[in-house]
C-alpha cells in the first residue's frame, strides 16, 4: 500500500454520480469525528506515516483545505471564470494552529463549513456545475470536477487517520 496515497490518486475517469460524492461530502465530518475518537488524543500528534503529517495536522488541513475549495465555488458561481489563489497547504500546515490548536476547533468548522458546504451544492442546477476557476497551476477547473476531487480528498486523509489507529 502507498501510504502517501492509500485510496490511490484522483481518478475522475471513474467519478460516480455527483449526488454520491456531494453525499460523501456531507458524511465526512461525522467519519473524521469517528476517526479520531477511535485514535484518542494520545495518539492525535503522531504521524501517519514516516515524514508525514500528525492527525492533528491533518484533521486542520482538512479544514483549511475545504475553506478554499467552498470560496472557489463561490466566486465560481458569482464571477466569470475567475482566477483563484492557490496555497501552500505544506506551508499552513506547519503554522502553530494547525500543529498545536485543538482538534476540537477544526471538527466543529468542518462540521458548519459541510453542512453549508452541501446546502450550496444540492441547490446548484446541472448547468451550475460546468462553471470554473482558474487555477494558476492546474488550468480550469469545473465544480463538477471539484466536487469529485474534494469527495475524494475526504476520503483520502480519513485513511490516513486509519494508518494510526
Amino acid at each position: 500500500m502507498d501510504l502517501k496515497y492509500p485510496i490511490g490518486k484522483p481518478d475522475l475517469n471513474a467519478a460516480p454520480p455527483l449526488a454520491e460524492s456531494i453525499d460523501q461530502i456531507a458524511a465526512l465530518p461525522e467519519q473524521i469525528r469517528g476517526a479520531i475518537a477511535k485514535l484518542g488524543a494520545a495518539r492525535l500528534d503522531t504521524p501517519y506515516r514516516e515524514g508525514g503529517w500528525t492527525a492533528r495536522q491533518v484533521v486542520h488541513h482538512l479544514v483549511d483545505s475545504h475553506i478554499n475549495s467552498y470560496v472557489r465555488f463561490r466566486l465560481a458561481l458569482t464571477e466569470d471564470t475567475p482566477t483563484i489563489k492557490p496555497y501552500k497547504e505544506a506551508l499552513w500546515a506547519e503554522l502553530e494552529d494547525a500543529r498545536n490548536a485543538p482538534v476540537e476547533l477544526s471538527l466543529d468548522l468542518l462540521d458548519a463549513l459541510h453542512r453549508r458546504w452541501v446546502v450550496l451544492l444540492r441547490a446548484l442546477k446541472p448547468a451550475d456545475f460546468e462553471r470554473a476557476f482558474l487555477h494558476p497551476e492546474r488550468g480550469a477547473m469545473t465544480l463538477a470536477h471539484n466536487v469529485h476531487l474534494y469527495a475524494w480528498h475526504g476520503r483520502h486523509h480519513l485513511a490516513h487517520l486509519g494508518l494510526i489507529a
